[in-house]
């Protein structure tokens, strides 16, 4: 007896339900409407057709015209979800599985979905920014300030978790408070000009560099209404940490060194020339004046262990599990020898570019191998290790037109190359793809 799963509404119900938990779990429009497509195709469902929006989609039957419109909850699922949703697009693209029989495990998906506690997140946080603060190389009472106002904001983060209706004013209240506590130690210590990371690291957890890329991503595959939206939103929560920076800086007379390093290509050229932020006039007077060694940058070799930080500090604050925690830590070792390599042969927005384009090709090789390894998520940290969302900051924060032009071809380098990157794996991996299509995944 055919049941109500059976029907064309409860088939356009599972398919709105399926685009909606990608949606959830961080996929660009653009990669909903080829999963949906190709879901439809080899369940033997060629006539529906799909409309994706960042937060709606609908579903349409061609030949009665009846259409299914499911919105997306809008809460952002955490990294092993997002790699169980994706083994399921693949059991799902073999065909092997009807389409009567997954909406029961979409709604398990989501019902076993365990958000990141309190612990994971704020000291994921501060993970992060420390590693951010080690990566660049600011001075060490820098990174000492900026683990801890990173696990602060961490908390307060998950806290707003919890409260309807927070939104992106929380971002600014967040950058507000985080840059008047370091101005407050700098009027304090009188330490002189801040180095720029010192604001920017305990923040990076809120940039919003996935959505820009993603939207830009949208942009050049001709989704211009998603991808506006998204580059809109991205830019609008920029805006609003912008803002809480400036209006802290200025109440508390906080001045930022913007000369230091932006991109991890300039890292090296720090060392090189003996560079010293942030506390470099200080007169050895005061609290610090007896601790001489936090002023210094730390060396060049501590980079490394801040790569294994932000790679640890995604992976908690975002709920990865020990597996892709584990892949995320030579993935980003991977990313930052790339950038470093190539960035003084072909620039640091060139290196962003090319190592995108590699490290997207080498996600993709490895989903199609391992299912639960999506792209989408090996691939994540490295939009903040390649700091699309932090250059963005930085440069609405300085107001300097040549951090503006860095942060757009920064963020084009990047699009490109990871669009290069997808072309190239899709017609890699195309006939592997077919072969296990026929074959069956074991998942």
């Amino acid at each position: 007896m055919p049941t109500i799963a059976d029907t064309p509404a409860g088939k356009r119900n599972a398919f709105a339900h399926l685009g909606a938990l990608l949606l959830d779990a961080g996929y660009a429009v653009t990669d909903v409407h080829m999963a949906l497509g190709k879901v439809a195709e080899k369940t033997g469902h060629p006539e529906m057709t799909f409309a994706i929006l960042p937060q709606t989609v609908m579903v349409s039957d061609e030949p009665s015209g009846a259409a299914t419109v499911v919105n997306a909850t809008g809460a952002e699922l955490p990294f092993r979800t997002t790699a169980r949703v994706s083994a399921l697009v693949r059991k799902l693209a073999t065909g092997k599985v009807p389409v009567s029989g997954f909406s029961k495990r979409i709604q398990t998906i989501r019902d076993e979905a365990v958000a990141p506690g309190l612990w994971a997140v704020s000291v994921g946080s501060g993970l992060l920014s420390a590693g951010l603060g080690m990566l660049f190389r600011i001075p060490w009472w820098s990174v000492i300030t900026a683990a801890i106002l990173g696990v602060i904001i961490g908390l307060v983060i998950y806290g707003a978790g919890r409260v309807r209706g927070a939104g992106t004013i929380i971002t600014f209240v967040i950058a507000f408070c985080s840059t008047f506590a370091v101005g407050l130690l700098a009027s304090t210590l009188d330490l002189g000009p801040i180095p720029l990371f010192a604001v920017c690291a305990p923040l990076a957890v809120l940039v919003p560099g996935a959505t820009i890329t993603n939207g830009l991503l949208e942009l050049s595959s001709t989704d211009m209404v998603t991808g506006s939206s998204r580059l809109m939103y991205g830019v609008l929560v920029l805006g609003f940490m912008t803002t809480g920076i400036g209006a802290a800086a200025r109440v508390t007379g906080l001045t930022i060194n913007s000369h230091g390093a932006t991109l991890l290509g300039d890292v090296h050229g720090l060392g090189a020339l003996g560079e010293r932020r942030g506390l470099a006039d200080f007169d050895g007077l005061g609290m610090l004046g007896g601790l001489g060694m936090l002023e210094e940058l730390p060396p060049l070799w501590v980079s490394w262990i801040g790569v294994v930080g932000v790679a640890m500090g995604i992976s908690l604050a975002f709920g990865a599990g020990r597996m892709l925690t584990l892949l995320s830590i030579p993935a980003m070792m991977l990313t930052y020898a790339g950038i470093t390599m190539l960035s003084p042969w072909i620039g640091s927005i060139g290196a962003a570019g090319v190592v995108a384009c590699v490290f997207f090709f080498l996600a993709r090789g490895l989903e199609w191998r391992v299912p639960r390894a999506p792209a989408i998520v090996t691939f994540r940290p490295a939009f903040l290790l390649l700091v699309p969302g932090v250059v963005g900051l930085v440069a609405l924060t300085t107001f300097d037109d040549a951090a503006l032009i860095t942060a757009l071809g920064t963020f084009l380098s990047l699009s490109i190359g990871t669009k290069t990157g997808a072309v190239l794996a899709d017609l890699m991996f195309r006939h592997e793809a077919v072969m296990q299509d026929e074959i069956g995944l074991r998942v």
